[in-house]
């Protein structure tokens, strides 16, 4: 088969940590400001809402003790958003931002994922931020810089390089028996896709496993990362790990509609064994009848 536009774009998207200048043209504003307005209903039902904002000083002092933010140069804005909170908050801000990103990407801008903690931030004084709701990352936009650009390609094709392969990643009816690629059938290029994807550090806390027809979601933890540890308590990170299960989410969905194949979201849990106290279902994808 060959690549869908949407996978594309998501084999193109990369992380810019340094931008152009230049603001971002009027029309590209106004056609992502317009599809961020579509992005009101997570998948699995939360309320969303996301903005693009111009990059400012008040912005920058939010990010500062992010300790990634310091590689962000010249960001012309930033989509950020804020989730109603619940059980799959975040989930589906991941899915609902990953979307985003790859809207921003069809239209030529560069961006770049900042996980943390904006309850208190200018982002929230912008968004006008009720105290029902949540907002885990932003996203750093604008044009990339053509000097950078190879420099963060070539750190693109490292992280390719370095994701874990397909039999650690996607099962067949229990943990113990990986998923054959031949065995996938129509679903190989979005599986494909979701191994791909981006996530935190590149955990790919990920993992799939279908059980019948259903094709079940999972975190499993990193030691010592994400909810819990240390370092996320200090800093006030939001549970990254379960926004990164969002984005492949999106990537699994979108592919698959993509190729003619839909299905709805449900919580099915096939009360697997897990691979060990640190793995969490979290929710499954079935084909549509």
């Amino acid at each position: 088969m060959s690549a869908t536009d949407l996978q594309i774009l998501i084999q193109a998207r990369y992380s810019v940590r340094l931008y152009e200048k230049d603001a971002i043209a009027a029309e590209t504003q106004t056609a992502l400001q317009t599809f961020l307005a579509t992005l009101g209903v997570g998948p699995l039902g939360s309320r969303l809402r996301f903005g693009l904002l111009a990059a400012t000083e008040q912005e920058g002092a939010a990010l500062r003790g992010l300790g990634t933010y310091g590689f962000i140069q010249n960001p012309s804005g930033f989509i950020a958003g804020a989730v109603e909170m619940g059980e799959h908050a975040l989930e589906d801000y991941g899915y609902g931002m990953e979307q985003a990103i790859l809207e921003a990407t069809r239209l030529g801008l560069g961006t770049c994922w900042l996980g943390g903690s904006f309850t208190q931030s200018s982002f929230a004084k912008k968004l006008e931020k009720r105290n029902t709701e949540l907002i885990p990352a932003v996203t750093a936009t604008g044009y990339p810089a053509p000097a950078a650009r190879q420099r963060d390609l070539i750190r693109k094709r490292a992280r390719a390089d370095t994701r874990l392969p397909w039999d650690t990643l996607f099962f067949e009816g229990s943990f113990a028996t990986p998923l054959a690629r031949e065995s996938a059938t129509e679903y190989v290029q979005a599986l494909e896709m979701v191994r791909l994807a981006p996530s935190a550090s590149n955990k790919q806390p990920w993992r799939i496993v279908r059980v019948g027809e259903g094709w079940h979601f999972y975190c499993q933890r990193t030691p010592g990362y994400g909810q819990g540890s240390l370092t996320f308590t200090i800093l006030r990170l939001a549970d990254l790990q379960r926004l990164d299960v969002g984005i492949a989410m999106c990537h699994f969905d979108l592919t698959l509609r993509e190729l003619g194949l839909t299905g709805i979201w449900t919580v099915a849990d096939p009360g697997l064994r897990p691979v060990d106290e640190r793995t969490l279902y979290l929710i499954t994808w079935q084909p549509a009848r």
